[in-house]
């Protein structure tokens, strides 16, 4: 018998929807309950589940727009899929040859979206690591999804068979089954079931000893998989070792020599480049999820907070000259360099002692002081920007937030930064000058009620004690909640980092 997929009524005034993709491919067998489609109306995005168990037949695409009520495909429950047949003939094959894993009984182990905030309610599947079907080993990384604040890699609890249910690119709530792994013990069933005797020596090693994101590196790159040192377990090649092969291959390539052509008695004129040659092109990059919540939280602060900013300049000579003094020594007794920011969050520290309100924050009709300073250090990576945030910075010494800094800020550009890391910030200092600003008015990270921007130092001419005289400068500015920080608070909160900037002796000192 076979089930009708029909469009539904989502709404009195909606007569139409797009098809925005079929979950399930034309032939696979669907189970009921099963996500089949996505349909987008003109209000909201639909998705239709199997409404019984059977064979999928395709008849409306994505990207069609059907009317309410039409039949976009059916079910056949009477039917068997064949791709099921062909694996299962293609398995039986090989089982005796490749040695496929042996089912230990056990019931499946369902991987599920862990909760990794308390403000995170979902996830996108950037990637599977491993194949479907595929043997997985127990601690392997089998995917990979992202959050709107980090990105998160999920392992198998145990070895066996990985069953997926959720496609890449997919975006789930925190909870949800992605799939499974039954238990068994052998190797994947993935492996070439060619025998030794016959693989050439130049072929290298078989897919067994490539995850199934190296095989598709090794392949895009046209790498020999036999160069390449695994580093996973058993000496398996991950992903990273591919693209660190890739990487190698390309930069040590020698360049070709241009084919000689005979010389043109008289060349044909061409447009310069700027005036004619390629058309203009356009393209569409979808936003990640880090960029969609980067997006909306800066738009939300902008909406929600009173923002001002104000500005005011801090002659560098001081601590510059503090600091070329004694980085040398305190580089060899902390192992770590003495650079400009640590006396930045030193400064910001007494000064927000001194003005709480710059460190408290609203909620709802109360204002929640603090005394501690959790300081939020922006960070600018390849996914976007990130602020990792320095617990009880108010607690630690010039050399351990030095050391602080470096560590948060090496894990958010190496992509190992984790929720709690990001999380809890009551004050945020933004650099721009490492990047050549020499102005600007930062944005509110909500809910906190300030942001410090500081700037690249530029030698310019100041009056000093009636005389014009050149010194290192750099513009400095706060951005504050005007809700809660008045302004002659917010001006004398930025003059006492000034003040403590160009005297770093006193302020080390706390005399």
């Amino acid at each position: 018998m076979k089930a009708e997929i029909k469009i539904p009524a989502v709404g009195e005034s909606i007569t139409e929807a797009t098809i925005v993709e079929w979950n399930q491919s034309d032939g696979s067998q669907v189970q009921q309950g099963d996500l089949l489609l996505t349909l987008e109306t003109d209000k909201a995005n639909v998705e239709v589940v199997a409404e019984a168990s059977g064979v999928l037949s395709i008849s409306s695409q994505a990207g069609d727009t059907v009317a309410i009520g039409s039949v976009v495909g059916t079910i056949d429950s009477d039917a068997v899929s064949e791709q099921p047949q062909k694996e299962s003939q293609a398995s039986s094959t090989t089982s005796d040859s490749s040695g496929s894993p042996k089912p230990t009984g056990a019931n499946p182990i369902d991987i599920v979206v862990p909760g990794v905030g308390e403000s995170v309610t979902e996830a996108t599947l950037v990637e599977w690591m491993a194949e479907d079907g595929s043997f997985v080993q127990k601690d392997e990384e089998i995917v990979t999804l992202e959050t709107e604040k980090a990105s998160v890699e999920l392992v198998a609890e145990v070895s066996g068979i990985l069953k997926t249910k959720v496609a890449a690119g997919e975006t789930v709530q925190v909870g949800t089954v992605l799939g499974s792994v039954t238990p068994a013990e052998g190797k994947s069933t993935t492996s070439s079931s060619t025998s030794p005797s016959s693989t050439s020596p130049s072929q290298g090693p078989t897919n067994t000893t490539l995850s199934p994101a190296a095989q598709r590196v090794v392949g895009e790159n046209k790498l020999d998989a036999s160069q390449i040192s695994g580093t996973g377990k058993h000496g398996q090649i991950t992903k990273a070792d591919a693209l660190n092969a890739a990487a190698a291959s390309k930069s040590a390539a020698p360049s070709q020599p241009a084919a000689t052509q005979p010389a043109s008695k008289s060349p044909a004129p061409t447009l310069p480049q700027a005036l004619g040659g390629e058309a203009p092109e356009e393209k569409r990059l979808p936003m990640s999820r880090l960029r969609q919540t980067i997006a909306r939280r800066l738009v939300e602060a902008q909406h929600t907070a009173a923002i001002l900013t104000t500005f005011n300049e801090i002659d560098m000579t001081e601590v510059m000259a503090l600091r070329k003094k004694y980085k040398d020594s305190f580089q060899k007794k902390h192992d770590v360099k003495l650079g400009f920011m640590g006396f930045f969050m030193k400064a910001t520290i007494e000064a927000l002692k001194e003005f709480p309100l710059v460190n408290a924050s609203i909620d709802g009709n109360e204002i929640l002081s603090r005394n501690y300073v959790n300081m939020g250090i922006a960070v600018g990576t390849e996914k976007g920007l990130l602020v990792p945030v320095i617990k009880n910075a108010d607690k630690l010494s010039l050399a351990d937030l030095e050391k602080s800094l470096v560590f948060y800020a090496g894990k958010a550009r190496d992509g190992k930064i984790g929720i709690d890391d990001l999380s809890g910030g009551t004050f945020t200092i933004s650099n721009g000058g490492t990047y050549g600003s020499l102005l600007s008015t930062p944005i509110l990270n909500p809910p906190q009620s300030g942001i410090l921007g500081l700037h690249k130092i530029e030698e310019r001419p100041i009056a000093l004690n009636g005389q014009v005289v050149i010194r290192p400068m750099m513009y400095v500015a706060l951005s504050y909640d005007h809700r809660i920080i008045d302004g002659s608070e917010s001006v004398r909160f930025l003059v006492k980092i000034k003040e403590a900037m160009e005297d770093p002796a006193r302020m080390l000192l706390e005399v």
